[in-house]
């Protein structure tokens, strides 16, 4: 059911079998990247396959490591609507913007499609308990996987992240440890405990099959829009894994014949108050340096050193894409102007993509015909703060 071969080091190359646990590679430390044969792939697969399967993620079934269908743990993940936002676009002058909204996944964020990915696998591989550090997202996505597969779910969170966040790990039975810090401080403790006590550590890029979940965004942009690539793609960018997802996706889909060659501009979007990304972009740097300080609303943006920086930053220049950082007064203001305007209630992350785009249209780094996707990453609902009575 996988045409998945092994495991291949982001940076040094250096490659792994597939059916043992691996966390990052022990040579360089940097992530691990599943690999595909992709020739066998498109010669026992197409895109007419896929048109016709279950309308979620799992419709990818063969490019996708889970070996077995018993283990796949799935709450309805993936196959999101694309919005044509008329209502912006007609603001901007823009009749071809759109966006894709992850909100509506389970457990209402994008997170929901690299962990399905990853507690799938983890369970196939044997693993019975799991431990993930996360402003939110993620560790809420994860602790109902674990609970819907029967692991043991341990999480590492800022004590500052939103309420929601915190009840809604409780809900799902999972262990939660606040950490006075950021969510770097939170992946040591998490590092700690897996080293300690066993436990599997599903950190952003610390495994590889979060990986694989994240770029069924690709692929469904590519099936969207009947089998083309959009122009550009705007990304609120974190740990970068939905971005460098992405990236994957569409060399992937060029591979099997899917898409022709043509492939979007990858934008990244943070914060003011935590930007390593669009610091190193500017500067030409391969790694980007540890954010100090780092504040934002946006919980999902406060990220102040990924260990797939050179992944985001590889893939921004090898499309010929940029990096920008979006003041937070911009990004909530850019939030409440999608949901009013669109009916789509967008998450301070999706704001930052919309006020990033105001930004790329002033500079005439992106042409008002373009077919553009901005990604609302999650729900409004989690972030009472920058959501409340107005």
């Amino acid at each position: 059911m996988t045409f998945l071969t092994h495991l291949e080091c982001g940076l040094c190359r250096k490659q792994y079998p597939a059916d043992m646990l691996h966390t990052v590679c022990p040579e360089c430390g940097r992530p691990l990247i599943a690999r595909y044969d992709l020739t066998r792939a498109a010669s026992c697969v197409s895109r007419d396959d896929v048109a016709g399967r279950v309308p979620t993620l799992w419709r990818y079934r063969e490019l996708l490591p889970v070996e077995s269908d018993e283990h796949i743990v799935s709450l309805g993940e993936g196959f999101t609507p694309l919005i044509h936002a008329r209502r912006l676009g007609q603001a901007l002058g823009m009749p071809r913007l759109f966006i894709k909204d992850e909100g509506v996944n389970p457990t209402g964020s994008f997170k929901a499609r690299g962990l399905t990915m990853a507690i799938s696998r983890a369970k196939e591989l044997g693993v019975t308990e799991v431990v993930i550090p996360s402003a939110g997202n993620a560790a809420g996505a994860m602790a109902a996987y674990a609970a819907r597969a029967g692991m043991k779910a341990h999480v590492f969170m800022p004590k500052d992240v939103p309420l929601p966040f915190r009840m809604e790990c409780a809900a799902y039975g999972a262990d939660v440890t606040l950490v006075d810090g950021l969510i770097t401080d939170c992946g040591k403790r998490a590092h700690a405990g897996a080293l300690e006590h066993g436990w599997f550590d599903v950190s952003t890029l610390k495994e590889p099959y979060r990986l694989e979940g994240k770029k069924t965004m690709g692929y469904e942009l590519a099936e969207n829009f009947g089998w083309h690539l959009p122009d550009v793609v705007i990304y609120p960018t974190g740990g970068g894994t939905g971005l460098i997802g992405m990236w994957k996706a569409f060399s992937e889909l060029k591979s099997l014949g899917w898409v022709d060659g043509k492939r979007p501009r990858m934008i990244s979007v943070q914060a003011e108050g935590c930007a390593p990304i669009p610091r190193a972009f500017s500067s030409g740097e391969e790694f980007a340096a540890p954010w100090e300080g780092a504040r934002t609303a946006a919980a999902g943006l406060r990220v102040p050193q990924a260990i797939g920086d050179f992944l985001i930053l590889r893939a921004l220049r090898e499309s010929s894409g940029t990096a920008i950082a979006v003041s937070d007064e911009a990004l909530i203001a850019a939030q409440y102007e999608m949901t009013r305007n669109e009916g789509i209630f967008a998450c301070p992350e999706g704001g930052a993509a919309f006020a990033a785009l105001n930004q790329l249209l002033s500079k005439g780094l992106i042409a008002r015909e373009e077919t553009v996707v901005l990604f609302n990453t999650g729900t409004g609902l989690k972030y009472p703060s920058s959501t409340g009575d107005t």
